[in-house]
This record gives C-alpha cells, structure tokens and sequence, in this order.
C-alpha cells in the first residue's frame, strides 16, 4: 500500500455525469494489477471527511486511469478537479483477479461481464490478459457490457481496439441484445456457447452479479467477481464493507474486491 501525491494529467467529462481522469504516479503504475483500487481523498478541508474508492481502469506508462460517475459529494469534487492539481491517493489496494497460470494459457475463449461502471476495471484486465498471451496463442476475449439504454454504455470501443469482441444488452433496447446482460449471458450458455473453466470474469451492481452467480453456479462454471460496495477506510481496518462467504465473513476492501462466485452467500 503506497500513498502517493499524484498529479492530474486529464480528467474529462466522457458523457452525462462520467469521468475519465488520468493521474501521474510511476510507482502506482508499477504496482497496480487488474481488480484492484486506488482510495482517493476527493476534497482539500474535511468534508467529505472519507476518501473515496475508485477501481483502476486502466495503467499506461507511469499513470493510473480511474473511469468515475458523479454520484455524491466526492465524486462531484473529483470532477472539478482541474488538470495540474495534486491529489492524495492511496492504492493499489484489495485483491485483484486471478489471471491464471504463467503459461498464459486460458482454457476456451475469456469472457469480461460488465455492468453499468462496473466495466471500467475490465479494461485493464483485457489488456493484462492479452499482453501475456504466449506468441501463436489463439485465445478469444468477448465482452458483454450491459446498460440501461445505449448512452449508457462505455467503453466499448476501448474493447475494441484492444482486439475483443464486444456484444452489448441494454435494458430497453436501445442498443444490442433487449435486456439484462445476465439474460443474454445466459442465452449463450444455453445455446452451448463453449466455455472452459476459470475463464470468466465480471463486475458489476450487486443485483446483477447475485444473478449471475446464480447462472454460474447452475452451469458448474468457476467464475470471478468483483464486487461493489461502500467502503469508510479501504485496507480493511473498519469492518464496513463485510460480505458472507463460505468461509465466514470477509472484507470486500482487504480479501476482495475479487472472489469465486461459489465462495459468496447471497442473502
């Protein structure tokens, strides 16, 4: 854990009220691995008094990326954040994905599931999974992002570039599959889309990886999941962002935010 004075090389309005924001931060870059976060205080006196959790979206050279929704008072200060500035940032934190054995072999095609912001932390797993791939190696990365409508989506392009294929569900239908990205995840199982062990990854809203775990689990498929949650101190001291597992209660912020979904008990 490192906290580190990073400095603000971009912080753009994307659409609505998201953000993609770039800092400066060589030693953040270099630890940082895909799953993990970056705790960030969003404010210059005491209010907000907690720092705020953001997922990492992406890492390129010396400088971390985090992809925000203004949402509340923090997010709303980070967003005037002006490029130049400073800001106090702790991280990498938590426990990221699992992306593997060191062969870089991945049995059957990668698929990436995201839900609403929850596909930012994907991006830097797609360009990790990729960039380890043995040279010859033919392995298919798919991504399915849901949204509510078509102007909700992201990052879909950034997908594409990195040489994914990209389906997309939106819940009223304004763009790809008509629907929850559960529902179109599941089509594909059924139509026995070929899927190998330990090859997929999501994050998303809580509702939407209850479900998914719930496929997941019907279909005996191992499945990696980042999980959402309020978090007040980030490293693990508060106990106030628990999850029930199989194993006893664990700490979305120290032993997540990356679990196998059977581990999870979903109440």
């Amino acid at each position: 854990m490192i906290q580190s004075a990073a400095k603000i090389i971009f912080n753009t309005r994307i659409t609505g009220q998201s953000f993609h924001m770039g800092v400066l931060s060589p030693v953040l870059s270099r630890e940082s691995k895909p799953g993990q976060f970056v705790t960030i205080k969003t404010g210059d006196t005491q209010d907000p008094l907690l720092r705020r959790p953001f997922s990492i979206h992406r890492v390129r050279k010396n400088q971390i990326e985090i992809f925000y929704e203004v949402v509340g008072k923090g997010s709303k200060h980070l967003s005037q954040k002006k490029t130049g500035e400073f800001l106090d940032v702790i991280g990498p934190l938590g426990n990221g994905f699992s992306l593997g054995d060191s062969s870089g072999e991945i049995p059957g095609p990668i698929i990436l599931i995201g839900g609403g912001m929850g596909v930012a932390p994907l991006v830097f797993l797609a360009e990790c999974l990729k960039n380890r791939k043995k040279p010859g190696l033919k392995q298919k990365i798919i991504v399915l992002i849901g949204a509510r409508t078509k102007s909700h989506i992201h990052c879909a392009n950034d997908f594409k570039e990195i040489g994914c294929e990209v389906k997309i569900a939106t819940d009223d239908g304004s763009c790809g599959f008509h629907g929850r990205i559960t529902v179109l995840f599941e089509e594909l199982l059924n139509k026995k889309f070929s899927l190998g062990a330990d090859n997929i990854y999501a994050c998303g809203p809580v509702p939407m990886m209850k479900a998914l775990c719930l496929i997941s689990g019907k279909h005996n498929l191992q499945t990696q999941i980042s999980l959402e949650s309020h978090m007040s101190c980030g490293f693990g001291a508060c106990l106030g962002c628990v999850v029930n597992t199989r194993s006893g209660y664990k700490r979305v912020c120290k032993e997540g935010p990356v679990f196998q979904a059977e581990e999870v008990i979903w109440s």
